[in-house]
């Protein structure tokens, strides 16, 4: 599986358990938990099928703080590129559609700033 190929070959992952996995025709859901090289966390949650797709990657630091969650919940109707989000601090700003490579580039290049 290509999330759990990213998780192993990444700098920044210690270590991720597998909080749930599910597979089925067509598709699967998978929620893990990954410790971060920072002891920060990332919460993974996906579920993907053949006619939709949807995600949530929560990176929270190791006093529990929000650094920021990208997600597609259809609650932000008026965001451009509805409905791909992040939520920053107490901000929510568009986002382009996101995968687990693209956060944890995203994180890898925070921790190298």
């Amino acid at each position: 599986m290509k999330i759990l190929e990213w998780l192993k070959d990444s700098n920044i992952v210690d270590g991720f358990d597998v909080v749930e996995y599910k597979r089925f025709f067509g598709g699967f859901y998978i929620k893990l938990i990954v410790s971060l090289s920072d002891n920060s966390k990332l919460y993974v949650r996906e579920y993907s099928d053949i006619e939709e797709r949807n995600y949530s990657y929560h990176w929270q630091s190791e006093s529990n703080n929000l650094i920021c969650r990208w997600d597609n919940a259809p609650h932000h109707t008026s965001l451009f590129n509805f409905p791909h989000h992040k939520h920053l601090n107490d901000n929510t700003e568009s986002s382009e559609e996101m995968t687990l490579f693209d956060v944890l580039c995203f994180i890898e290049k925070s921790f190298s700033e």
